[in-house]
């Protein structure tokens, strides 16, 4: 075992994520005269959840009022919603979209004919409120985000760099009286993949915009990199994290035989698309009375007994019934994907099963989103502000992000005018020398998948929980013992990741006996 040569970095704000939360923390902070570290874990700085969001953002329908989004977000979020944060978004939200999508970045929204921001409905919400730029809102978001950000002064972005772990003044200070300073973080360990080294770079304030776990289950609409890692890097500083048993698998995404899903946006459904099984029949209500405008876990769960009863391994999405050459121009990327499958959704049904999609818990934060940690913030999919309950309200996912990723980079900025701020000198990181073994680490990888699909999935119960746990307690001791030897690299990384959150996520469903929401025990 040898000392890395480790540089030691300092910054005013590291933010841990580039999605859409991460640039509008670095935007804010950056705009309040902070400089700003940006790093992501993608040889890409576009590759994100917010990325691949389709459907839209929630802006303000007509005649909208404070009262009837919480209605739809507690229905949605099956009573469980934290009214202060939808009454933050509902604050927020028009003023974050007006000044900065529209304002900064020019997001091309669809327009009506007298130039007014277009809105659609969606399932659960009981007005058209939903901005949109035809079935792709987050890429069109993204795409000028990223390129905003790079022109910035005093906003550095590290791409193809992972955070190892959180640097905190108990765990990682040289100072031995530390220990007796409130729990607080002081900036991360990121591994440079290139340089194959690990910098330390601290920090007065650290943002975890980290996105989301889909990946932990064998079938996500959620890009490759939705492993968990916030949420485990949150867990083993010290962090409260709650509401974890939440996954919400999203209803439709495209059938194939690997193990790729491809998401087929709510919005579909919110412009008329139907449910059908094989024998063409409208099933969604004999399920729910607001049929496929149901919320999603109903949807989600609803499908898969549908096709229990029917031997069938998909069901069909049929807007066949609109003008072809409106569902060409609505739906522009589903059209040419599908295509690419032989299906002309101008022509007929489309095959879609549910996948994993988004953790509707996460680290508990505050309304500015302050962790129980000191100078941590935790911002989007990763933080839980309460926003989602036990299911998460379609097209809130990017306006979450938008608001509370802008109001944490302002506050890093009050925070760092009004307080002390300790930087410690802290301890080089040690550098391990075994070689990795790839083939373990895509076995472990696996089984862990699969684990989780088939014993903590859409449908659970006592014994699958309980089988769940014999395997994945196991897994994790010997990925503990796989990682503590091994040469880092990210796909290790995200595997020790992993398994800590699919633990939080089993923990929290094993202790919870009811069903609420996403999580569904038939026991």
């Amino acid at each position: 075992m040898s000392q890395s040569d480790t540089p030691f970095r300092e910054t005013d704000v590291l933010i841990i994520g580039a999605g859409l939360a991460g640039c509008a923390a670095a935007f804010a902070a950056q705009r309040a005269g902070l400089k700003v570290v940006l790093t992501t874990c993608q040889d890409e700085f576009t590759e994100s959840s917010s990325y691949y969001a389709q459907g839209g953002i929630i802006y303000r329908g007509e005649n909208d009022s404070i009262e009837s989004m919480l209605t739809d977000f507690q229905k949605a979020g099956a009573g469980i919603v934290n009214e202060q944060a939808v009454r933050q978004i509902y604050r927020y939200g028009p003023e974050f979209i007006e000044q900065i999508l529209v304002g900064e970045l020019q997001i091309p929204f669809n327009r009506t004919s007298d130039g007014k921001i277009a809105l659609t409905k969606e399932a659960s919400h009981s007005i058209p409120r939903i901005a949109y730029v035809e079935d792709h809102t987050g890429k069109a978001i993204q795409a000028l985000f990223y390129q905003k950000i790079r022109s910035l002064e005093n906003i550095e972005i590290l791409t193809s760099a992972s955070t190892v772990d959180l640097i905190t003044l108990a765990h990682h200070s040289l100072d031995q009286s530390h220990i007796y300073e409130p729990s607080t973080c002081a900036g991360a360990y990121i591994y440079f993949h290139k340089e194959n080294k690990v910098c330390s770079i601290l920090a007065k304030q650290t943002i975890l915009a980290t996105g989301g776990l889909g990946r932990l289950y064998l079938h996500s609409s959620n890009p490759h990199h939705a492993r968990g890692d916030g949420y485990a890097m949150a867990y083993r500083a010290g962090a409260r994290i709650m509401n974890m048993e939440y996954v919400q698998f999203h209803p439709t995404t495209l059938f194939s035989h690997g193990d790729e899903r491809f998401l087929i946006t709510e919005a579909m459904r919110g412009e008329g698309g139907i449910l059908r099984n094989n024998a063409g029949e409208d099933f969604m209500k004999r399920y729910d009375p607001a049929g496929s405008l149901a919320p999603r876990d109903v949807v989600a769960r609803s499908i898969i007994q549908e096709m229990s009863n029917t031997s069938a391994p998909y069901v069909l999405l049929d807007i066949t019934h609109r003008d072809a050459d409106w569902i060409r121009h609505r739906f522009p990327i589903i059209y040419e994907k599908c295509l690419e499958v032989k299906v002309d959704i101008t022509k007929e049904g489309i095959p879609v099963v549910p996948a994993a999609h988004y953790e509707c818990g996460g680290v508990a934060t505050d309304m500015l989103a302050n962790t129980t940690i000191r100078r941590l913030k935790a911002i989007g999919e990763v933080a839980c502000t309460g926003l989602h309950g036990a299911n998460r309200l379609a097209s809130s996912s990017l306006l979450e992000c938008l608001v509370f990723g802008t109001l944490a980079g302002r506050d890093c900025a009050e925070r760092i005018g009004q307080n002390k701020i300790i930087m410690p000198q802290i301890a080089k990181w040690k550098i391990e020398d075994e070689p990795l073994d790839p083939d373990l680490l895509r076995q472990d990888q696996l089984t862990l998948k699969h684990t989780m699909w088939n014993y903590v999935g859409i449908i659970r119960n006592a014994k699958k929980l309980e089988r769940a746990y014999g395997i994945l307690y196991r897994l994790k001791q010997d990925i503990d013992k796989f990682y503590a030897h091994s040469q880092l690299n990210d796909d290790l990384l995200g595997l020790r990741n992993a398994a800590t959150t699919a633990m939080l996520v089993l923990h929290a469903a094993t202790l919870h006996k009811g069903s609420r929401g996403c999580h569904y025990r038939v026991d």
